[in-house]
């Protein structure tokens, strides 16, 4: 007889703390690691800090040069589930790129429940305008969790994006993201996230179509909550039979906290798919 599964408690599915061992000394470590590769890069004059992209007060971005000629800019968007968290905590994961001369840009936004999710869309949108103003050549867009749904976001058809910056995005790297927000309206955090069924729909991008040509790789740990690697795996799937070319990659024995850690290895495989022509 087949077995058939089915989620009961949806705030467990989708809590990776209780389910990491020391997960505090996370939370301890990213700022300090940050705050340490910010005053390295300052020193050097390859820091550009605080940038404004429109009038909140969150609505600024760092941007880390490399040492010689600029490849390209990535744009990184942190995770918190919209609702934690600032562009300072993830400065040290620029290494990568930064290594392979790549400039990248880290951006703040408006944490629920200041804002909704389809706000802080138009934020990144605005932020990745921005950028692409500032700086010339391709575009490749990643972020981590909620960060994987705002990137994977701006390769959906109806991206706040003007054509032309769209068209400069040549990349984008899911990483753990958040694809289908349905299931998060029957966790607590929906409390302060407010998502209700037109926002699901709306701001899902397993629900929207991508932009023509988008290349999107979607990528989580193995060791992942259940949920997360079902999030990884649906956009990836749904997308390809709606003619983007896509991906889905699970990386061993990693977590949803330590999956992000190969961005500071210039040599790692996710640098290598995230700058892959």
């Amino acid at each position: 007889m087949i077995g058939l599964q089915s989620i009961n408690d949806w705030d467990d599915a989708y809590s990776n703390s209780a389910h990491i061992p020391g997960s505090g000394g996370y939370l301890t470590s990213w700022p300090e690691q940050a705050t340490a590769f910010r005053a390295a890069m300052t020193t050097a004059g390859r820091a550009v800090l605080d940038q404004p992209y429109g009038d909140h007060e969150r609505e600024r971005y760092d941007l880390f040069l490399p040492d010689g000629a600029v490849r390209g800019t990535i744009l990184f968007v942190h995770g918190g589930y919209w609702m934690a968290f600032d562009k300072s905590v993830w400065s040290h994961l620029a290494a990568g790129p930064l290594a392979r001369g790549w400039a990248v840009a880290l951006p703040s936004y408006t944490l629920c429940p200041h804002s909704r999710i389809g706000g802080i869309t138009a934020q990144i949108g605005r932020a990745v305008e921005a950028v692409a103003a500032r700086q010339a050549g391709p575009l490749r867009l990643t972020g981590h969790s909620a960060g994987g749904h705002l990137v994977s976001r701006m390769a959906c058809a109806d991206a706040p994006l003007h054509a032309a910056v769209a068209e400069r995005v040549t990349g984008v790297v899911s990483i753990s993201g958040l694809h289908d927000l349905r299931p998060l309206m029957a966790t607590r955090m929906n409390d302060t996230l407010r998502i209700d069924e037109a926002e699901a729909l709306a701001e899902s991008p397993a629900l929207l179509r991508p932009r023509a040509d988008t290349r999107i790789v979607c990528w989580v740990g193995a060791a992942e909550r259940p949920e997360f690697v079902r999030q990884n795996d649906l956009l990836a799937n749904v997308w390809r039979g709606l003619g983007a070319a896509t991906a889905a990659v699970q990386a061993p024995d990693r977590h949803h906290f330590d999956v992000i850690d190969a961005l500071t290895d210039p040599a790692s495989a996710l640098v290598d798919t995230l700058l892959a022509d």
